[in-house]
């Protein structure tokens, strides 16, 4: 490591650190990814999926891995330097983006996405801080959850951020498929076009009520597997009609609705491949621009996260959010008629605060089981 000059800290995870540093001999910035757990054998570096997916994987859409380092057993990957993740630009955002700019970035992740699972892999983890951006390229990263798809099951029940979880990964399919990576991409691109998470849940009882609320609940006819998987927990629903997704992000046109829809089915057959994606009507409107995003271009709208519906989402989730508990295996909710499943009032739901704790991988989320939610409106 005596090659690179450290800069700075990026950001720390549960598995390592990412530091900005500097190449001695080119003078070039990168990313360097510094793991926690020793490692004592080269054997065992090569043995990590996330080393083994990295070096199959070159696409402009993929974070490059340019260098493995490995010193006194602590390992090191070196990767090219990105300015910031998707996360980060949301965040900062102060008016909504174009429908074109939500286009070119959602292309540009469906061509990873595409020549990823065309290569055997699936991610497991997307969500925006995963995808990297620099000017006008967006980028995946951060393969350490990532699978080969033609592996064998059970795969790990326990996997992906909560707020872009698959409920099938919630209701511990132990036989999931690269359709999880689908519906990450449908909660960003509806991410994209709110500034708001669109399933910002607290725990995974939460989770499943507000994708409920949004849906629909799942039936026999819609998603069989589920509702065997949930009759094998003991497990019941929320039950709701669901709503007008294009009342929760009406900046979105019919054809961006129904790719966001067809990303967040319930049963991930009826989700398309990211080949599939790629050729929905969303992405044959306007002009491809390969591959660009222009963030500082000034959107002519106004961010629509008013006072109104900020009053509306914290006195809905003063109603719920502080009646959770946990069970171990009674999961009951409350019937439809005590719940107001309006569109105004499920869309306060997704408008959240970005201050709020995200739906984090934590060993504790994993460990709990899914909740009992008791409500008084």
């Amino acid at each position: 490591m005596e090659r690179y000059t450290l800069m700075k800290e990026l950001g720390e995870g549960t598995y390592g650190s990412v530091l900005k540093a500097t190449n001695n001999e080119s003078g070039e910035v990168v990313a360097i990814k510094q793991m926690k757990r020793r490692y004592d054998s080269w054997e065992e570096c090569l043995s990590l999926r996330e080393l083994k997916s990295l070096q199959n994987l070159h696409h402009p859409n993929i974070v490059m891995l340019k260098e493995l380092v490995r010193q006194n057993s602590i390992l090191y990957f070196v990767f090219e330097y990105m300015e910031q993740n998707l996360y980060q630009v949301i965040s900062d955002r102060k008016i909504l983006f174009s429908e074109v700019e939500v286009r070119n970035l959602c292309r540009q992740v469906f061509q990873g996405l595409a020549y990823m699972h065309q290569k055997g892999y699936f991610h497991r983890d997307l969500k925006p801080e995963n995808l990297l951006v620099t000017e006008d390229v967006v980028k995946i990263a951060d393969f350490g959850l990532a699978r080969e798809i033609d592996s064998q099951p059970p795969y790990t029940q326990y996997v992906s951020t909560r707020w872009y979880r698959a409920p099938e990964v919630m209701l511990r399919s132990d036989c999931y498929s690269s359709k999880v990576d689908m519906w990450a991409m449908g909660a960003i691109m509806a991410e994209l076009f709110t500034l708001r998470p669109l399933f910002p849940g607290t725990n995974e009882g939460n989770q499943m009520y507000r994708i409920c609320s949004v849906f629909g609940t799942p039936t026999i006819d819609s998603w069989a597997d589920g509702v065997h998987l949930a009759r094998t927990l003991n497990y019941q629903f929320p039950n709701f009609d669901g709503v007008q997704l294009s009342a929760l992000i009406p900046s979105a046109s019919e054809e961006a609705i129904d790719l966001i829809s067809m990303l967040c089915s319930w049963n991930p057959c009826n989700r398309p491949t990211a080949e599939e994606a790629l050729k929905h009507p969303f992405f044959r409107n306007g002009h491809y621009i390969p591959p660009c995003l222009h963030f500082t271009a000034a959107a002519n709208r106004e961010n629509h996260s008013d006072g109104s519906i900020e009053e509306l989402e914290q006195k809905r989730d003063m109603g719920y959010c502080g009646a959770l508990y946990d069970s171990s295996l009674n999961y009951n909710f409350p019937s439809s008629n005590k719940l107001d499943t309006s569109s105004s009032t499920v869309a306060s739901s997704i408008n959240t605060s970005r201050t709020t704790v995200r739906g984090v991988s934590d060993a504790a989320d994993f460990s709990a089981s899914l909740t009992v939610l008791t409500c008084n409106l």
